[in-house]
């Protein structure tokens, strides 16, 4: 079944969001302690994802444009309109707290990174689903930690991530058919690296540190690819 591994990593997403609920009853003070803790070792991802890449002057150039069509578009509000539609046809009296801040938090989270593309295509080529579901145990323990201290809104983000991998496994033969094998791994370093910097800032958002829209710098990832494309045909 080639969407195994994607149903597997949106499931234990789920799972870990709905055991994440039941510890939401802790102290205050234990959870800010954990929310910090949470922040510090996302911004250390992050560093470790954008130390992958070799052309930083790439990436640099890659999230100002997608910052600025990201801007324009304005991804952020898109993401928390749909967030608060979901509290509200759940009866929220929250007005968009719990459920747009978690899930949004979940979605950069979970969607970003080079683990689940990679995966992605060994689901659809291989019918190999490890990656996946080793990613989907990550994503599941992080759901819980989320889910407690940033609300229900967490499990909402299995719902791009299934779309996301799924649809890179469905189409996995065509993708490698068109891409080059050494284009697509450039295209993997430079968006590890890319995410990385998007994740570094959820990190400093956590922390409450800054104040950054992260889901506006999302259309940086499809400019890496344009330019690796170019970079690989120059």
């Amino acid at each position: 079944m080639v969407l195994l591994g994607t149903l597997v990593n949106a499931i234990l997403i789920v799972a870990g969001a709905l055991i994440g609920r039941l510890l939401k009853g802790i102290p205050e003070n234990m959870k800010q302690t954990v929310m910090n803790a949470i922040g510090i070792a996302v911004a250390l991802l992050g560093i470790q994802m954008g130390l992958e890449s070799d052309n930083f002057v790439l990436i640099i150039i890659c999230i100002v444009f997608g910052g600025v069509i990201g801007e324009w578009i304005d991804l952020d509000k898109w993401l928390n309109q749909f967030a608060q539609y979901l509290e509200t046809k759940m009866g929220s009296k929250k007005q968009g707290g719990g459920i747009a801040q978690g899930f949004v938090a979940g979605t950069l989270i979970f969607v970003i990174g080079a683990m689940g593309v990679l995966g992605a295509l060994n689901s659809g080529l291989q019918n190999d689903h490890e990656l996946l579901i080793s990613k989907g145990i990550i994503d599941g323990f992080t759901s819980i930690v989320l889910s407690a201290t940033l609300g229900i809104g967490v499990l909402f983000s299995a719902i791009p991530v299934a779309i996301y991998q799924g649809a890179i496994a469905l189409f996995a033969t065509q993708i490698t058919k068109i891409i080059p094998e050494a284009a697509l791994e450039l295209f993997l370093q430079e968006m590890t690296a890319t995410g990385g910097i998007m994740i570094i800032a959820i990190g400093l958002n956590l922390l409450g540190i800054t104040k950054v829209r992260v889901a506006n710098l999302l259309p940086s990832l499809v400019i890496v690819g344009i330019a690796v494309a170019i970079i690989y045909h120059f």
